[in-house]
């Protein structure tokens, strides 16, 4: 075994795919809309979710495990030991962006903590399997420990994947414990698979960092055994687990919102490694239709409460839309993969969406409070949530400083940590621009070619993208711009004489010469733009949202005037709109809604309603300043 040349991302191909990622060791983002949030993580994320992490005892598990004190004082889910994996991984790419000798100190004492209390065998977890606990693997359907052995796993990925090697202390649990679970669950043991998706997509990306196929071998094994019903059935049936039909088979996601995505994810990574272009082909399109029938307009993934689930086609309300973080974490994880694979620009478009309106609509500005669900339609303002105890509620009218199940937090802290990988890509002939944001990004193109790239933007509140070539090849190399499908008139400018040319989606090509010292500037309008729903969305129908750029909008109580609740607002889709200062100004009513007894009538209700104002601001900041409701779908008013 050893390590393969470390790139600095989560994703890293070893078959050939249609595009190559870039790491954090060649893409800087310096400050700008995701630089500054980036910074945020590392400064305070990351150690408020350390914080709550000892304060409710999922660090101290391990303590009460070597002190033989488990069984009687074990705090926490089930799975809660995925959550102290998930921070170890977001401080091993913080470490590999930042380099803070702090953090690493912080991280070597819990992962000294972690690995005396790895068993002989490499089996490792505080819920099962100690004294005073159930058997292992004793509960495939709720218990997650093949769930928590994967982030364990994606940890040490990360430690490979930012230089250190397979001596780290951390890599050498996560071997040890990939090597239990195949030989535990390879071909001739358990046919078994953990009813929470995860353990596939780390073992695929541990054979890519080590070169071990036994691991990618384990990972199929696991994606061809799901769907045939090897999972207890429950109240929400197995598609809960997406054990009730073989992968290949689904016509869309389904169950689970963030189960089903992490197995898509999986089920990518092995399709590349084993050139099984139908399995890509299955998941690509199951993930189409799931995007054009069973997500919200922000990206959001998950309709139902009670199993956290998708819906059927067009089954999107907007407020009772769940939307979990983590599973527009997970959809960036399938549309990452898919984008690498097909070389298709449009998945960014997917990833931009979910970036801005789900990602970093969750952690509250100052960093120590979060979004789990991520309504479209808030009805009562609520309460402010305490900051000094954990939320036992996933959703709520507000963020929460910590939850009795966390993973939102540290799912969004390992992906803004982790954030650089998703900007650039690479292939043979050139490099492509998939996000717009301020820094540098370096690429070999091989043979000894190498780009480098300064980017300058304010994006997303300003359209223009300065692109100047710092280092180019001699000869022909290309240049791909990626235009988002909403950017109708775009432009770019090479500054040759021949001013602003229109560009469309999916992304501009230049194919030539570009020196170095040359300055590409892009123009992508941010106009506000009406948005209409399908038809066949039932919960939406006469009702409007407004976009601006990559930012999906919403009417909030705090900025109508009087604090007029959201209930009472109706736009003029006609009328005109204007922005200013990050806010977006629309024509509509303000409409009297009586408090009337009986809501059902014989005739329509007439009702009193004056020409105003609908004040719009990025949904992504909501709820920020204290209690209110809130919209994105608005109803369409008529004179």
């Amino acid at each position: 075994m050893q390590t393969r040349t470390a790139v600095a991302a989560p994703v890293l191909p070893v078959a050939r795919t249609a595009l190559t990622p870039l790491g954090m060791d060649t893409v800087r983002i310096d400050g700008g809309f995701w630089g500054q949030r980036q910074d945020l993580n590392g400064a305070v994320m990351i150690p408020h979710c350390l914080h709550w992490e000892h304060e409710v005892g999922w660090v101290g598990n391990f303590s009460a495990l070597l002190e033989g004190r488990l069984a009687e004082d074990r705090r926490g889910r089930e799975f809660s030991d995925s959550d102290v994996y998930k921070l170890l991984e977001a401080m091993a790419w913080e470490i590999g962006r930042s380099g803070s000798p702090a953090l690493q100190e912080t991280f070597d004492g819990i992962v000294a903590l972690v690995a005396a209390c790895q068993q002989p065998d490499g089996y490792l977890n505080t819920q099962f399997g100690n004294a005073g606990q159930r058997p292992r693997y004793s509960d495939f359907e709720m218990g997650h420990e093949l769930y928590s052995t994967g982030h364990l796993v994606q940890a040490a990925v990360a430690r490979l994947r930012t230089g250190f090697g397979l001596e780290d202390r951390l890599v050498a649990v996560a071997l040890r414990a990939a090597d239990h679970v195949c030989e535990v669950f390879g071909a001739d043991g358990l046919e078994r698979v953990c009813g929470h998706p995860e353990i596939e997509v780390a073992l695929a990306e541990l054979y890519r960092a080590t070169g071990e196929e036994r691991y990618l071998d384990q990972a199929h094994l696991f994606l061809e055994r799901r769907g045939r019903g090897t999972l207890r059935d429950i109240e929400f049936g197995r598609a809960y687990f997406q054990d009730d039909v073989p992968l290949r088979e689904a016509d869309a996601f389904r169950g689970h919102a963030v189960r089903a995505l992490y197995l898509a994810a999986a089920a990518v990574d092995a399709g590349v490694e084993l050139d099984d272009g139908g399995l890509v082909d299955a998941i690509e399109r199951q993930y189409r239709r799931t995007l054009a029938r069973r997500t919200y307009l922000t990206g959001g993934m998950g309709s139902h409460h009670q199993d956290e689930a998708f819906g059927q086609d067009f089954e999107l309300p907007p407020d009772r839309a769940y939307c979990e973080t983590c599973a527009g974490v997970g959809s960036v994880m399938v549309a990452w993969r898919l984008l690498l694979a097909r070389g298709d620009l449009r998945y960014a478009d997917v990833i931009e969406r979910a970036l801005y309106n789900v990602v970093a609509a969750s952690p509250a500005e100052d960093g120590r409070a979060f979004f789990y669900t991520n309504t479209l339609h808030q009805r009562s303002a609520g309460t402010p949530l305490p900051s000094d105890e954990p939320s036992p509620r996933a959703s709520g009218a507000g963020r929460a400083a910590w939850f009795e199940v966390s993973c939102c937090p540290t799912n969004v802290s390992r992906t803004l940590a982790q954030l650089g990988t998703y900007v650039a890509t690479r292939s043979a002939d050139g490099v492509q621009l998939l996000q717009f944001v301020p820094g540098t990004v370096s690429a070999e193109l091989g043979a000894g070619r190498r780009v480098t790239l300064e980017v300058t933007t304010a994006y997303p509140h300003d359209g223009h993208v300065r692109i100047e070539v710092v280092e180019a090849p001699p000869g022909p190399w290309e240049l791909t711009v990626r235009i988002p499908h909403w950017a109708d008139g775009a432009s770019v400018d090479l500054n040759d004489g021949r001013g602003p040319q229109p560009a469309s989606a999916p992304a501009f090509v230049h194919r030539g010469s570009l020196a170095a010292g040359t300055v590409v500037d892009v123009a992508i309008p941010l106009v506000p733009r009406w948005v209409y729903p399908d038809e066949r969305i039932d919960a939406v129908r006469g009702c409007v949202a407004l976009e601006r750029g990559p930012l999906v909008l919403c009417a909030e109580s705090l900025d109508q005037p009087g604090g007029v609740d959201v209930a009472g607002l109706e736009v003029d889709p006609s009328g005109p709109v204007a922005g200013a200062d990050g806010t977006v100004v629309a024509a509509g009513w303000h409409v009297d809604l009586p408090g009337e007894p009986d809501p059902y009538r014989g005739a329509p209700r007439r009702r009193a309603r004056e020409r105003a104002d609908v004040h719009f601001v990025p949904y992504y900041s909501w709820g920020n300043r204290g209690p209110s409701t809130m919209r994105i779908w608005v109803p369409v008013g008529h004179d």
